[in-house]
């Protein structure tokens, strides 16, 4: 988890970016001296071209229906210098919250838009439950159904209905806020939630509280686990509750961290759990998303395992959700009657009056007075800008960023101003530069922002439910199969650590799921898209050799193993097995699991080498 931004003013993230897309609507830029520019402009005009933008050297101009090759021939002119494509320029914030004050409207956030789950309906007659393992929630706030949610106390942690502190109250808001009107609506809105709180006063717990979580999650008719939480290590109580609630048909989901690096974090690593990365709205990694490889083994012993590393992502940075009552600082800002994003920065209370240019307010100016001060970002510290502001008797502050997006900021620890004062994104300040009035508001939310792999792992889990909520009949590994079938690409081409399959898309896993059944395109022969992943690891001890196989999805009792092909051994589904070669030296071995009696429902095969 990160905690940043502890404000529900909404962020727009866009920044303008000079990504290069085709032509729109048959639009040029003629590159012209100045001097002639009349000539030019009076010809295009004749030849039927719409004038857009006349800057220095140049014009822009719309010639509907002619290519590029067709206006430079009929501008076969002395005074043009060059004619050529206007490309189209758009936001790099692909993704954007809705805007507005949470406390007295719902709002959208941007990764519901991004995964798509606002084109889903969430089918509340499925019976879906997602199993919170996390922190407790807060029970005063009233964007949950709460005859829909239950809970259970852990050792020592006290009242799973009591918060210990936002994060937990944050998650099971993404996952499940209810479609209401007020505060924010989540992945799967009004879902069925299990509350279990395992981190104590000191915010940590044990591998032992999680493994009794999940039993209690199991005893509780829990489809999903949602686990925004990790450490180092593992251990076998662990790993193998987590595989028997995914070998009964329930679906697993953890968080992969937030140190940036290629270090497995538990639970996320064991095979049985779905590892989450987190991106931002612009489609791209967040800084802090861990990447563990995919590798297991070592050596030339090693191999592929899918399910050990990241293997979808959603939107985890900067996210709006719900707080425990008060937690979250809310900046609201609006002009000439018109909500514009902001971020809070210091003072609380509410002002409204004029608007008043002070430029980088490196001085006082009297005509500030009783007003608010409109402020450029540069040159002098935030907190000496709103107290020149406060000085010469303005009673708010607006300061607009000199870069692309949202200004977060403080005014230190020794802020001696007392007006409010927020941050404004330098997309909005052509609208803040023509505007009369305006209103400025801080004050304290229900809802609020936090950033890390924690955010996104329940973005996941609701979407789970979600999709699951419209195909009951699906296992969660078949679930789990169609989000990783169905994300969209991103990062580099292809499957890779940082974004596992890509960005995960509702709709499109709906869809997918309704076309193909719950066994996928391949009737479930491909881990990567059926009901059956194998992981086998090959070491040798005392100069024997040994392979440590490792699966789930399987719903037989026992299942089959074979090795290059022939069954070697019919044991129990308990989602581990070690093979004893038996012989000296090296070798080639070809594994795959399949359900008693099956040679269809079966594993992909892995192989080892000694």
């Amino acid at each position: 988890m990160k905690l940043n931004k502890f404000t529900s003013a909404l962020m727009f993230a866009g920044m303008c970016a000079a990504t290069s897309a085709q032509a729109s609507d048959d639009r040029y830029i003629i590159q012209v001296e100045n001097n002639n520019k009349g000539v030019v402009k009076a010809l295009a005009k004749q030849l039927g071209a719409q004038l857009h933008v006349d800057g220095d050297g140049f014009i822009a101009a719309t010639f509907s229906g002619k290519d590029l090759s067709q206006v430079r021939g009929l501008l076969n002119n002395p005074h043009v210098k060059l004619v050529e494509q206007d490309f189209k320029r758009v936001p790099l914030g692909i993704y954007n919250d809705d805007a507005g004050d949470a406390m007295t409207q719902q709002l959208t956030p941007y990764a519901v838009y991004q995964s798509q789950a606002n084109q889903v309906t969430f089918n509340a007659n499925a019976g879906m439950k997602v199993c919170v393992i996390d922190s407790g929630l807060d029970s005063s706030n009233p964007d949950f159904i709460w005859g829909n949610i239950t809970g259970d106390n852990d050792s020592g942690t006290g009242n799973w209905y009591e918060h210990g502190g936002p994060h937990g109250t944050h998650v099971a808001g993404t996952i499940g806020a209810a479609d209401n009107n007020v505060g924010v609506v989540g992945m799967a809105p009004g879902v069925a939630m299990h509350i279990i709180k395992v981190f104590n006063a000191e915010g940590w717990g044990y591998s032992s509280d999680l493994a009794h979580a999940a039993n209690l999650c199991s005893q509780a008719g829990a489809n999903i686990i949602s686990m925004s939480l990790g450490g180092g290590g593992s251990n076998s109580t662990e790993s193998n509750a987590f595989a028997q609630f995914s070998a009964a048909g329930g679906l697993v989901v953890a968080a992969a961290g937030n140190d940036g690096n290629d270090v497995r974090s538990y639970p996320a690593g064991y095979p049985s759990v779905m590892m989450i990365g987190a991106n931002d709205a612009n489609n791209q990694i967040a800084d802090f998303s861990q990447f563990p490889s995919c590798a297991s083994g070592r050596g030339k012993n090693a191999t592929e395992d899918e399910t050990i590393c990241v293997e979808v992502t959603a939107g985890g940075v900067d996210t709006l959700s719900t707080y425990p009552a008060g937690m979250a600082t809310s900046a609201n800002l609006s002009v000439d009657g018109n909500v514009v994003a902001s971020s809070a920065m210091e003072n609380s209370g509410t002002v409204s009056g004029s608007l008043f240019f002070m430029g980088t307010a490196e001085a006082t100016d009297a005509g500030a007075a009783g007003k608010v001060c409109l402020i450029d970002r540069g040159n002098i510290s935030f907190h000496d800008k709103v107290a020149n502001c406060e000085a010469s008797g303005g009673i708010g502050a607006i300061i607009v960023n000199n870069e692309a997006g949202m200004l977060y900021g403080t005014l230190g620890d020794t802020n001696a101003t007392s007006i409010p004062a927020v941050g404004a994104a330098l997309e909005d300040r052509a609208t803040l530069m023509s505007a009369s009035s305006a209103t400025v508001d801080i004050g304290t939310s229900d809802y609020g922002f936090m950033s890390g792999t924690s955010m996104a792992t329940p973005a996941v889990s609701g979407i789970a439910a979600l999709v699951w909520s419209n195909h009951p009949e699906c296992t969660g590994q078949e679930i789990r199969a169609a989000l990783k079938a169905t994300a969209e690409d991103a990062g580099a081409a292809g499957k890779d650590v940082y974004f596992g399959y890509g960005i995960v898309k509702a709709a499109d896993a709906d869809a997918y799921l309704t076309a193909n059944g719950c066994a996928g395109g391949d009737n479930g022969t491909n881990p990567g898209e059926g009901s059956i992943s194998l992981s086998v690891s090959g070491y040798k001890q005392k100069g024997s050799n040994f392979a440590d196989l490792n699966w789930q999805g399987a719903s037989t009792s026992q299942v089959d193993i074979y090795r290059n092909g022939s069954n070697i051994v019919t044991t129990a589904n308990d989602n581990s097995y070690t093979d004893s070669i038996s012989g000296k030296g090296g070798g080639s071995y070809i594994y795959q699991v399949c359900e008693q009696g099956s040679t269809t429902v079966c594993s992909d095969t892995q192989t080892v080498v000694f």
